[in-house]
C-alpha cells in the first residue's frame, strides 16, 4: 500500500497531546493529532493480523505511524492465560513520530487475560473496549480475578465500552454455512471494523486483502468481510460510541516521494535484494529458521526472479557454511540468525575472516542468554559481534536505527563487505524486525554502485619475470585481497583456516608472518571508510546522549521532550560500531557528560570508556521491551540536573 506525499519535511514534538475540537455531525467527530491503539487477545485471536490491517489502512491514509507487535514466546499457550496474550500497538499521527507510544489511548481486550496483562499501561481516562462474552467466571478465575472487573468498579477511571463481540459476530454470520466455532474466528474482523469506523480508516484495502487471502475459500472470505462490515455498522448505530475521531494525514512530515508501510525484516530483505542488483551479483542466503529472523528467509524465498537463491539448512553451522561457499563462488552471500545462532556460527565467521571473503551476517537480536526470550527484543549481542571468536578476528559492525533504515543499513553492510573483502555483522533486533513505519521508496539512481571487479589473470611478477597470481596481494587503498572465481584459468589457489603467507597465500607457520597478517587484517577493518557521526546540538549542551540501533526512536522522542521544556541536550547516534566514526573521540570528549541508553547492561558504554577514556554513563534496560520516551526523558533530566 503506497501513498504520495509532496510536502517538505517538518519535525514536530512527539509529546504533543491529542487535540480535541468541537464535535460535529450526528454522532460527533473529534479531531486528534495522534492516537495510540493496542489490540490484545489470545495468540489465536488474530490480533497481529488485525493490527497489520489497521496499520496498512493507516499508512494508505497518509499518517505517520510506528508499531510494536508483542508476541507470546509459547507456540500455543493455554487459551485464556496470561502467557498466551498477544498484542499489537499502533501509534499514528498527523505529524512526525518516532515510537509506538508510551501509553495507549485505546485498548481492545478480547478476554480477561488480555485486560489484566495490559491494564497497567493504560492511563486514566483511556478507552477500553472489552469482549464481554469472554468474561465468564472460569475465564476470570484463570487469570486471578476474584470478581468481574467490568462490574466491581476497578475500571471506573476509564471509558469502558462493554461489547459482546463474539455474539455480535455470530449473529452477523448466521446466514453463512459456518459452525459457531468457525463464525467466532471472525470476531477480530468485527473489532477491526469497529475501530475502523471510530478512526475513519479506509475499508477498501481490507476487503480486497480478505478476498485475496481467502481466494481459495470464498465463503470464508465473504464471512470475514461481513463481520468487518458488521463491526463498522455497529459503531455507526450503537449509542455506546457517541463520538468518532479523525487524525489527518501527516502531509508535512515527509519529503516528497512515494511511500509504503514496511517492517524492519521486510526492509532488510529488500535492501539485500537491492544490494545484489547494484553489485550485479546473485544473492545467496544460507539460513536456519530462528525467531525473530525467519521472516527474512521467508521473504527472500519469494524473489527467485531477482536471482535470489535461498537454502534452508539443517542447522546454523550448515547455513553459514553454505553461505561462505557461495561467497567463494562469487555470490553476495548472506546468513541470517539471532544471538544463539551467532554462537554456533562463530567458527565459520572466523574462517571468513581468514579467507577474507565478503559475507553478511545478519543478527536479529533477541533476549538472552541461551534460548532466552525468543519473541522479545534486546541489544545484547554487540560484544559478541565484536569479540565472539577465537583469536584476533576483527569484523565490521553496522546497526540500523529504524525499521525503514534496515534497507539502507543492508546496502551499507554490503558495500563494506564487497569493497573490503570481509564478513560484516548487521545488528538489527526484534523491535525493528517486527515494527513498522512509512518508508519512502528510493529511485534506482539513488542507490549506490556496488559493482566489483573479479580477478581475471596474474597480478604479480616474480624475480625471474614469471607472471603469477597471488591471492593475498592487496589493494593499497582498502587492503582487500583479490576475489578470484573458482574455475578461472590460472587463478588456482589454496583456501582454508590455517594461516596464510602474505601475498602467496601458502600455508605459513612463521611467527613474523602471523604477526603481520593479524595486524594487516585489523588495519583493514580500522581503515574502512565510514562517515563521521553527526551531532544534533542546537543549544550548545553540556550533556550528550549517545545511542546505537533501535534506541534511536525513544532517545530522539525523549530529547524532543526535554528541549520543549527548556533543557539543553545533544544527541548522536551510531550506525557504524566497528570501526567507530573517525570523529567520535572528539565528539564524546567535547561534553561534560555522556549518557548511553542501551537495551543491555552497558556494552557500548564499555567500548566508549575503553577506547576514548571517557566516563560514559550507562542507562540500561533488559526487560524485553523497548524504552519508553517518558522513561528516558526522566532519566536524562536527572543526568542533566546532576
Amino acid at each position: 500500500m503506497t501513498s504520495q506525499v509532496s510536502s517538505p519535511a517538518e519535525q514536530a514534538d512527539e509529546a504533543v497531546v491529542g487535540e480535541q475540537r468541537t464535535p460535529a455531525g450526528a454522532k460527533g467527530v473529534r479531531r486528534l493529532d495522534r492516537v495510540i491503539i493496542r489490540f490484545a487477545g489470545d495468540s489465536g485471536d488474530g490480533m497481529q493480523l488485525t493490527g497489520d490491517r489497521f496499520t496498512s489502512e493507516t499508512a494508505s491514509f497518509g499518517n505517520d505511524l510506528s508499531t510494536l507487535p508483542n508476541f507470546p514466546a509459547e507456540i500455543r499457550a493455554p487459551a485464556g492465560t496470561l502467557p498466551g496474550v498477544s498484542s499489537f500497538q499502533l501509534h499514528f499521527a498527523d505529524h512526525d513520530i518516532l515510537t509506538p507510544g508510551d501509553a495507549p489511548n485505546v485498548l481492545v481486550a478480547m478476554n480477561p487475560a488480555a485486560l489484566k496483562a495490559n491494564i497497567a499501561d493504560m492511563p486514566r481516562g483511556a478507552e477500553i473496549i472489552v469482549n464481554t462474552d469472554e468474561f465468564t467466571k472460569r475465564a476470570m478465575q484463570k487469570v486471578g480475578y476474584d470478581s468481574s472487573p467490568l462490574e466491581d468498579g476497578s475500571l471506573d477511571g476509564y471509558s469502558l465500552h462493554p461489547v459482546p463481540l463474539t455474539t455480535l459476530t455470530v449473529e452477523a454470520l448466521k446466514e453463512f454455512d459456518l459452525t459457531r466455532k468457525e463464525a467466532e474466528r471472525s470476531k477480530n474482523m468485527f473489532a477491526l471494523g469497529l475501530l475502523s469506523w471510530m478512526y475513519h480508516r479506509p475499508t477498501e484495502g481490507t476487503e480486497k486483502f480478505l478476498k485475496s487471502k481467502f481466494a481459495r475459500k470464498p465463503d470464508i472470505a465473504a464471512a470475514n468481510i461481513a463481520a468487518f462490515r458488521a463491526g463498522w455498522n455497529f459503531g455507526e448505530t450503537t449509542e455506546d460510541f457517541a463520538v468518532s475521531y479523525e487524525v489527518a494525514p501527516a502531509v508535512q512530515a515527509f519529503p516528497p516521494g512515494t511511500y509504503r508501510n514496511i517492517s524492519g525484516n521486510l526492509a532488510l530483505s529488500y535492501g539485500l535484494i537491492a544490494a545484489s542488483r547494484q553489485a550485479d551479483l546473485p544473492l545467496f542466503l544460507g539460513s536456519y529458521p530462528i525467531t525473530p529472523a525467519s521472516d527474512i528467509l521467508h521473504e527472500l524465498s519469494r524473489h527467485k526472479n531477482f536471482g535470489v537463491r535461498t537454502f534452508q539448512a539443517e542447522d546454523e553451522i550448515a547455513g553459514i557454511g553454505a553461505a561462505l561457499g557461495a561467497a567463494f563462488g562469487g555470490s553476495l552471500a548472506v546468513t541470517t540468525t539471532s544471538g544463539p545462532g551467532v554462537a554456533l556460527k562463530s567458527e565459520t565467521i572466523g574462517l571468513a575472516v581468514s579467507l577474507e571473503l565478503p559475507l553478511l551476517v545478519v543478527d536479529i537480536q533477541r533476549g538472552g542468554p541461551s534460548t532466552g526470550l525468543p519473541t522479545k527484543t534486546e541489544q545484547a549481542d554487540l560484544l559478541q559481534a565484536m569479540y565472539g571468536r577465537n583469536g584476533e578476528a576483527p569484523v565490521p559492525v553496522v546497526a540500523p536505527r529504524t525499521p525503514a533504515d534496515c534497507f539502507d543499513a543492508a546496502l551499507e553492510a554490503a558495500r563494506i563487505a564487497l569493497a573490503y573483502r570481509t564478513p560484516v555483522f548487521l545488528l538489527s533486533d526484534g523491535y525493528l524486525a517486527n515494527g513498522s513505519e512509512p518508508w519512502r521508496i528510493p529511485e534506482p539512481e539513488e542507490l549506490p554502485d556496488l559493482r566489483v571487479q573479479f580477478a581475471r589473470g596474474p597480478n604479480h611478477t616474480q624475480d625471474d619475470g614469471t607472471e603469477v597470481f597471488w591471492p593475498y596481494k592487496r589493494d593499497p587503498q582498502t587492503l582487500a585481497r583479490p576475489w578470484a572465481i573458482p574455475g578461472t584459468p590460472g587463478l588456482e589457489h589454496r583456501i582454508g583456516g590455517i594461516e596464510k603467507q602474505d601475498g602467496t597465500g601458502n600455508i605459513s607457520y612463521d611467527p613474523a608472518n602471523h604477526d603481520f597478517m593479524v595486524r594487516t587484517r585489523q588495519a583493514k577493518v580500522d581503515g574502512i571508510d565510514v562517515p563521521d557521526v553527526e551531532v544534533d546540538d542546537p543549544d550548545g549542551a553540556r550533556t550528550l546522549v549517545l545511542g546505537w540501533g533501535s534506541t534511536y526512536g525513544p532517545i530522539t522522542a525523549a530529547v524532543r521532550r526535554l528541549r520543549a521544556t527548556g533543557h539543553a541536550v545533544a544527541q548522536a547516534h551510531l550506525r557504524h560500531l566497528n570501526p567507530f566514526p573517525g570523529n567520535l573521540g572528539e565528539v564524546v570528549r567535547r561534553y561534560d557528560k555522556v549518557v548511553v541508553p542501551e537495551m543491555n547492561l552497558g556494552q557500548l558504554a564499555t567500548l566508549i570508556r575503553a577506547k576514548y577514556l571517557v566516563d560514559a554513563t550507562s542507562y540500561n534496560q533488559v526487560n524485553g521491551m523497548p524504552f519508553k520516551a517518558e522513561q528516558l526523558a526522566t532519566a536524562l533530566k536527572e543526568a542533566i540536573d546532576d
